[in-house]
């Protein structure tokens, strides 16, 4: 490298001359005080003060109070400093923003940030708000509950509030310059297992934090909160690992995946269940009968504790894998079934030996704490128990035969009713109208049909749809067969006097704005119902009648006046359930001569049909899955003088279809027409209609 002349550069670049005299710079008179002082940027005095480029080199040092004054500048005596007045000099404007800036004199080029490289960090509420994700109500009650509860995260305020969670995440993510995820289980990949097994299920579902994947040797780490530095460092820790990729998600999705990879091992070990280990050696006098209160079981913790107790584990296990609804124990002289309701037919699926009963019936008897020395008298009992990872009800009824005891198991599981509106079967008219009744300030609804058509999940469904956080709803039923959050329910006890009309009574006194009933029985209940609709509820109820029109035929014949029922009640909706054909093996086929004429009445053209040919995967029935069959009956003025004559129901039912009523069978042959069921499947639950 050559020599070079530091003088001629220097003399090159405009600086003056060392040998010169120096010449010092007059002192700037400070201009009126201003109650913010300017501030100088620092890197750009920088090079002034060290080459002493600048055309005006004023070199400087922070005063002590506050003000930054040249360096020749000669602070006043004490006695003049009270005087004097916090001088500032006046700002200089602001430069345009560039990557890059040249002084005038060419000599440096100075980093200054573009407006794209700085995004502010905006109001989360704010965004919320302008975006339309949350409302402004929803804002200020956030607010009000975080300084209550500081320690929580804002997407729970949120999701409290009835914001969805995912959208406000995104938002977070935004703020904190992060990427959002969200987490399906079911696309394979998406979640790092051979990570999540050294981690721990457990150390996962508590912190939150969730393994993804890996991206080169990167491990990318999702988390429900922005700032996790500690926790991402402890993944760190235990995987013994140099970085990280921190992504924010949801911790539903954290969550949800969790339990999916749970459900999934689950299931891979639940099928290497011996039944001919389990039953070998199994006598009556195994089970142990002992007091126990215990609310809640684990099926899973207990599976090791004997044959008896490892096959009434299996059976549970095997219906809720099956989709059952119900388990039937059934004793015959010298043969025990099992048998499921799976889409509401029931199918033998075990035939243990005879001489289990007796076990098999103690053993269900302690664990929903009934009396197992009592065996001739009915007796009713519930069971909480985690079955395959998922918290569930098990309603247990006893009946003794001559054979022995029967016993039958209803399965409650809140993932049965977790099913939104749009999800029932409706088809888009009755969907709308129906979201418009519920939305009604007062008057009466009623769903009606048989046992076993749906009508609880419709309810609840329908409750759902409600604002649960500005309307006080509170349930009667009998019994709770699901808790639901937000919402007062009450159990009805007959021998002590509680009855539907009593808790109704009690609950009028409670401020409801919506109330429901499990069902109305008698003359007591069903006035009292129509009370509370005349004096400003909404009341959802329950019959049993075959179509919309008996409901009003039942509601005078109980005893309450005719022109009272035309008042209040403002609509009915009757439902039946039909199954849906599998979608694995669905085929079409040609419409049977005999039955074309009839298909063809009922607006079907087609020459062929859709059917369910029958796999593995539908137990060879060609169905996999339930949808609801709705007839709707909305009152108007015309209908409501007619019911203040008392008509007869076949009369009744001809106005109710001139109005613009779609009848059970007729909903059921669109959905026939759209490919969702079969003719046998309409026809078999309309029959009680025609």
């Amino acid at each position: 490298m050559g020599r070079f002349n530091i003088d001629d550069i220097l003399a090159q670049l405009g600086a003056p001359d060392p040998n010169a005299p120096i010449e010092r710079v007059p002192q700037r008179t400070p201009v009126a005080a201003s109650p913010t002082p300017a501030v100088v940027d620092a890197a750009a005095s920088a090079p002034t003060r060290a080459l002493n480029l600048s055309p005006t080199p004023i070199p400087v040092v922070n005063d002590p109070r506050g003000v930054r004054q040249p360096l020749d500048t000669q602070w006043p005596a004490p006695a003049e400093r009270v005087a004097v007045t916090t001088p500032t000099f006046t700002p200089m404007p602001p430069a345009a923003p560039s990557v890059s800036r040249t002084d005038h004199d060419g000599f440096s080029d100075l980093y200054v940030p573009d407006d794209d490289a700085q995004h502010p960090v905006g109001d989360l509420d704010a965004i919320l708000v302008e975006r339309g994700i949350a409302s402004a109500e929803q804002v200020l009650s956030v607010q009000r509950l975080q300084k209550q509860a500081p320690g929580r995260r804002v997407s729970e305020l949120y999701k409290d509030q009835g914001v969805d969670e995912h959208q406000v995440q995104s938002v977070v993510a935004e703020l904190a310059r992060m990427p959002f995820e969200r987490i399906d289980p079911k696309v394979a990949g998406s979640v790092d297992r051979a990570t999540l097994s050294k981690l721990t299920v457990d150390f996962c579902r508590t912190s939150l934090v969730l393994p993804l994947r890996h991206e080169g040797n990167r491990l990318v780490v999702a988390t429900a909160s922005p700032d996790d530095v500690f926790l991402l460092d402890e993944v760190k820790r235990r995987l013994s690992i140099a970085g990280a990729r921190h992504v924010l998600a949801s911790s539903s999705d954290i969550l949800g995946a969790l339990q999916h990879l749970d459900e999934s091992r689950a299931h891979a070990s639940a099928d290497d269940i011996d039944i001919d280990a389990i039953l070998n050696g199994v006598e009556e006098d195994e089970v142990e009968v002992e007091a126990e209160d215990v609310n809640e079981r684990d099926i899973e913790a207990e599976a090791e504790s004997s044959p008896v107790v490892r096959y009434v584990n299996h059976i549970i296990q095997t219906a809720l894998r099956e989709g059952a609804s119900d388990i039937h124990i059934e004793p015959d002289e010298k043969t025990l079934k099992v048998r499921f309701r799976i889409d509401g037919v029931l199918f033998e699926m075990m035939s243990p030996p005879k001489k289990m009963h007796a076990a098999l019936t103690s053993r269900i008897k302690i664990m929903s704490n009934l009396d197992i020395a009592e065996r001739r008298l009915p007796q009713d009992g519930r069971i909480r128990a985690t079955v395959l990872g998922r918290k569930l009800d098990l309603r247990v009824s006893t009946i003794p035969t001559p054979k022995g005891e029967k016993t039958v198991m209803r399965i409650l599981d809140s993932r049965s009713i977790s099913v939104s509106l749009d999800e029932l079967g409706f088809s888009e008219d009755a969907y709308t109208v129906w979201k418009k009744q519920i939305d009604q300030p007062h008057g009466i609804l009623l769903v009606t049909g048989p046992t076993g058509s749906g009508k609880t999940t419709t309810l609840y469904s329908s409750i759902r749809q409600m604002d649960t956080r500005r309307m006080n709803i509170s349930t009667v039923e009998d019994p709770i067969e699901y808790n639901l959050s937000g919402i007062t329910q009450i159990q009805t006890h007959e021998k002590i006097g509680m009855t539907f009309a009593r808790a109704l009574k009690a609950l009028l006194r409670q401020d409801p704005d919506v109330v429901m009933l499990g069902e109305i029985r008698d003359a007591e209940t069903a006035a009292t119902a129509i009370q509370a609709a005349l004096t400003g509820h909404l009341v959802l109820s329950t019959l049993h009648t075959n179509d919309a029109p008996s409901s009003i035929t039942r509601m005078i014949n109980m005893g309450v006046e005719s022109f009272l029922v035309g008042a209040a009640l403002n609509g009915v909706l009757a439902q039946r359930l039909v199954r849906k054909i599998c979608p694995k093996c669905v085929v079409d086929r040609e419409v049977p001569e005999d039955i074309r004429d009839y298909v063809l009445m009922h607006g079907i053209d087609s020459p062929t049909m859709r059917i369910g040919a029958g796999c593995d995967a539908c137990r060879q029935t060609g169905y996999a899955g339930r949808l609801g069959l709705y007839e709707l009956l909305v009152l108007d003025d015309f209908l409501r003088d007619k019911i203040a004559g008392n008509p007869n129901v076949v009369e009744f039912r001809r106005l109710c279809v001139e109005r613009g009523m779609t009848t059970l069978r007729e909903d059921g042959f669109a959905k026939v027409k759209a490919g969702k069921t079969t003719i046998e499947e309409v026809l078999s639950a309309t029959e009680a209609t025609i």
